[in-house]
């Protein structure tokens, strides 16, 4: 009896001891669930790649400078102006005003005459008038006005010199540079004079070589040319589709201006501007 006592103690020991364990066990477990911040951490979800658009090709502004593709008009070998398109309108005149600056009366006169009539001309200046009275260049170009180049001294340059022929031409344009800050594109030779050196040498300064195809005879010293109705007369007698019309700085073609530009406009004429001319001839 003793030792059946003893073993069931034993037994019962053994039994309390084996269930202490287990709870234990299950207690020290860890949760090995993952936390829902820890596994934001962790692996964090990919964000989806972007999808990105071309960037578009910055916009080029125009270049306000006309080129050839945009100017409407060219000279021929007669230095008459013609339409570059076959249906462009070619009941224009150009108008020229040459020997210049000499007084401001007479520009300010002209200028005011020209804009009446919502038209531009080319002045072409002497370098040696330049230099006198610098100050009417930039009003006429103030004023939109273009300014030509008449040689520097206004001598006949056929007989000249090839270095006497640049010294003649590049001494304005440096002038007039200096004065309105672009150099002249318009050239007329002294006289209507000139030869091949003497074109190649104006081409290479970026010039349009011309001289006239209707010519005022303003500047003839003769009392009958020195009216204004003389004056009209002379250029109407000479009209024709791209006249490139020649005349001065003189008292009585000042008096005349206002009259011929009307007549002109009775006459369904147009006042080319100047900046819409090829700086090329063509025909030639």
């Amino acid at each position: 009896m003793k030792k059946t006592g003893i073993t069931l103690l034993a037994l019962t020991m053994l039994l309390a001891a084996c269930e202490s364990g287990n709870s234990k066990g299950t207690q020290e477990t860890p949760d090995i669930s993952p936390s829902p911040t820890v596994s934001a951490v962790s692996t964090p979800t990919a964000a989806p790649t972007p999808t990105i658009a071309p960037t578009p090709a910055p916009t080029q502004e125009p270049d306000p400078t006309p080129t050839a593709d945009t100017k409407q008009y060219h000279m021929n070998s007669n230095y008459d102006i013609v339409p570059n398109q076959p249906d462009g309108n070619k009941k224009v005149v150009l108008l020229t005003f040459d020997d210049g600056p000499k007084e401001k009366e007479m520009n300010d006169a002209l200028i005011a005459t020209l804009k009446k009539h919502n038209a531009k001309a080319i002045f072409f200046l002497n370098g040696y008038r330049i230099k006198q009275k610098p100050e009417l260049v930039n009003l006429l170009h103030d004023n939109g006005m273009y300014i030509g180049n008449h040689s520097w001294d206004h001598i006949v340059l056929k007989n000249e010199s090839n270095a006497k022929i640049d010294q003649q031409v590049e001494d304005v344009q440096q002038i007039v540079k200096e004065l309105i800050g672009q150099a002249p594109h318009f050239f007329r030779p002294p006289n209507g004079a000139g030869n091949d050196y003497l074109k190649q040498k104006v081409k290479a300064e970026n010039m349009l070589y011309m001289t006239w195809s209707n010519g005022s005879l303003d500047w003839e010293k003769k009392e009958t040319h020195n009216d204004p109705k003389k004056v009209i007369e002379k250029v109407l007698d000479q009209l024709h589709n791209g006249s490139n019309i020649l005349m001065h700085e003189l008292p009585w073609t000042v008096e005349a201006l206002d009259d011929l530009l009307t007549q002109l406009e009775e006459k369904g004429f147009s006042f080319v501007d100047p900046g819409s001319i090829e700086l090329g001839i063509k025909g030639e």
